[in-house]
């Protein structure tokens, strides 16, 4: 295990399970205690000489190290997604555990299942936990859909598990949940990196399908609540499957991607305290390489074009500028090329242009959505608004549109909204958060 410095000179702690065993080629597995995210698997494990090399592709991420004398620490360097820094890998015998105040502790009042299903099209299975009032069912049920990123079940983020505390909640409150790791992560099969939202959104379908077939569920009462991203699936499902009975949007988006990264490239920079002159400079090289994205439809083409744009605006920076953007000398290739690889990726090219509109306005279920006032990632204004409009233009006739005083994209209540808080602070979601979706979905499940 090591640990990292991140923005805002936050520490984030990589965790690499190395078995070793007799005449078997090594392999691996990482974990990120404080995004609370395990088992994300590293796909090529190299040892040779005292030198260390294991790459995780799900994250785009590189670890090249060397063992020290003493045998018990790696000394060498992270590179991830066009940024290098420093890690020194140390020996220990048991993992971390990190709680935060909302943790729920055991033993719950509800009974918890460990479950596994195939989205049979996609060849993929699905591991997940599935928790079930003591009270008298069948139950309805919600499938909790994570964000972007390689997400478990428990959504984990800087040692804050949003999904369990929520499943927690609502469980408690006669509701069964079903959260899953997504593909390609935790206990679940199938390529995270090659994946789209469409392809998550056949995922959510697979749970919804396996849950129909279980007794203890009502299967007219099943709902989709999506954080983020996930709020941008879920009425991709809604509008797919007959089944899908109320929909909650977590800060999920009402524009494009391409307009969502630009607004958040921008707020967050605010926030951080970047000078006008960077923010017009980053935003015009984001723009112009998002054109390449979207009119270039051959990747080879495409990651030339990206990589020349890159190193033209790196020839006009200074020194200090180069530095405050993370590029090294000495890894100047492996940063550029891990940046161009993720903006050619299938998700990315799927992410920029997708508009949610014309989906949100076939959506015919009851919508909630929600968005905290200081979301500096899926900002509530321009957001709230497009969802509102789609629905209201496609006739949605329940539908209850919300920006939450003081949260950010998490939930959390914050100060600046800004991501490099996530870590310090200690509510993992808000309570009035928590009783509005509670208060929403029973009031949308009961018998009538």
């Amino acid at each position: 295990m090591g640990s990292l410095e991140v923005q805002g000179g936050q520490e984030l702690r990589i965790l690499f399970n190395i078995p070793t065993g007799p005449g078997d080629l090594p392999t691996a597995t990482m974990d990120n205690p404080e995004q609370g995210v395990s088992g994300i698997p590293v796909e090529t494990v190299t040892y040779k000489d005292g030198d260390l090399r294991l790459e995780v592709k799900s994250v785009r991420g590189v670890f090249e190290g060397t063992l020290k004398e003493n045998g018990k620490t790696i000394e060498g360097e992270w590179k991830q997604v066009g940024s290098v820094f420093p890690l020194v890998l140390s020996r220990i015998d048991e993992k971390p555990e990190i709680r935060r105040e909302q943790d729920p502790v055991k033993p719950y009042p509800y009974d918890e299942e460990e479950v596994i299903y195939e989205n049979k099209e996609a060849g993929v299975k699905l591991a997940g936990t599935l928790t079930l009032p003591r009270s008298e069912g069948p139950f309805p049920v919600v499938v909790l859909i994570t964000g972007s990123g390689p997400q478990n079940r428990d959504e984990g983020v800087f040692g804050h598990r949003p999904f369990l505390v929520l499943s927690d909640y609502l469980t408690r409150r006669g509701i069964a949940v079903l959260r899953v790791d997504d593909r390609g992560i935790g206990g679940s099969t199938g390529n995270f990196s090659q994946a789209t939202t469409e392809d998550f959104a056949g995922d959510v379908l697979a749970g919804i399908e396996y849950l129909k077939n279980r007794e203890e569920i009502d299967s007219t009462k099943i709902g989709l609540i999506g954080h983020s991203e996930g709020g941008l699936i879920a009425p991709i499902v809604a509008v797919q499957s007959p089944d899908v009975a109320f929909i909650v949007m977590m800060a999920g988006p009402g524009i494009t991607g391409e307009e969502i990264i630009l607004l958040q490239s921008d707020l967050i920079a605010r926030a951080d305290g970047s000078s006008n002159e960077v923010i017009e400079q980053n935003d015009a090289l984001m723009k112009s390489m998002f054109s390449v994205v979207k009119e270039e439809e051959y990747n080879t083409i495409a990651a030339e074009k990206l990589r020349k744009l890159i190193m033209d605006e790196m020839a006009n920076m200074s020194e200090e500028e180069k530095q405050n953007a993370s590029y090294s000398e000495a890894d100047l290739d492996v940063q550029v090329n891990a940046q161009v690889q993720t903006m050619i990726s299938p998700w990315m090219r799927f992410f920029l242009t997708y508009d949610p509109k014309p989906t949100l306005m076939q959506v015919k279920c009851p919508v909630l959505a929600i968005n905290g006032e200081k979301d500096l990632q899926v900002p509530p204004e321009e957001n709230l608004r497009a969802i509102e409009e789609a629905l209201k233009a496609g006739g949605n006739k329940d539908y209850t549109v919300k920006e939450l005083p003081g949260l950010n994209h998490l939930f959390q209540t914050a100060q600046t909204g800004s991501p490099s808080e996530y870590a310090t602070i200690e509510e993992t979601i808000s309570p009035a958060a928590l009783e509005l979706m509670g208060e929403w979905i029973s009031e949308h499940t009961q018998n009538k």
